[in-house]
């Protein structure tokens, strides 16, 4: 925690708080695994199964796809030593959200308060999380495989496409049926 903190803060020295080991990797990637799990067994219980088989493997592709394609960057630049504490840090920091998005509700009731409707304050406060949750991983970037600033931008830009699309491909090709939370057509 107290790393992801000085991560969060811009220190880059907050790196060295994680571990470089397999054994931090594997500790640091298993509650991504494990929530999607939980998740697809609830949906497969309740019928969907093939729902819940094709959102766990969208997830676990999309929660995979990190840590490969940080190696791969790793590896391109000459960083290849450094990959596994980025990679760590990068699955760790999947617990800055919750506080983020707690944050976010704070400043959306504050604009609302200002005048922003109610949707408007929450696209606002939400956007603006999204960008510094970019930023956070940007900056992990930076400091955990010392790239420079384009560099790690590309890095950002092709694991956000990447995880985006693993996410959303299977349900927009109507496996698994529609995207969750949306009508169908």
């Amino acid at each position: 925690m107290r790393g992801l903190w000085r991560l969060a803060k811009g220190e880059r020295a907050g790196i060295l708080d994680f571990g470089a080991g397999p054994e931090n990797f594997s500790a640091s990637i298993a509650p991504l695994i494990a929530f999607p799990l939980v998740g697809a067994l609830v949906v497969a219980m309740q019928g969907a199964w093939q729902l819940g088989v094709i959102s766990f493997l969208s997830r676990l592709t999309a929660v995979l796809v990190l840590p490969v394609l940080t190696y791969e960057f790793a590896k391109l630049f000459g960083r290849e030593h450094l990959w596994l504490r980025t990679a760590t840090v990068l699955n760790w920091s999947f617990w800055v959200i919750p506080p983020i998005l707690m944050l976010a509700a704070i400043a959306a009731a504050g604009l609302e308060v200002v005048g922003l409707s109610t949707m408007g304050a929450a696209r606002v406060a939400l956007a603006i999380m999204g960008l510094y949750l970019l930023w956070f991983r940007w900056f992990a970037l930076r400091a955990g495989l010392g790239l420079g600033a384009w560099q790690a931008l590309l890095v950002v830009t092709v694991s956000t496409a990447a995880i985006i699309g693993l996410m959303v491909l299977p349900f927009m090709f109507g496996v698994g049926g529609p995207l969750p939370g949306l009508p169908s057509s």
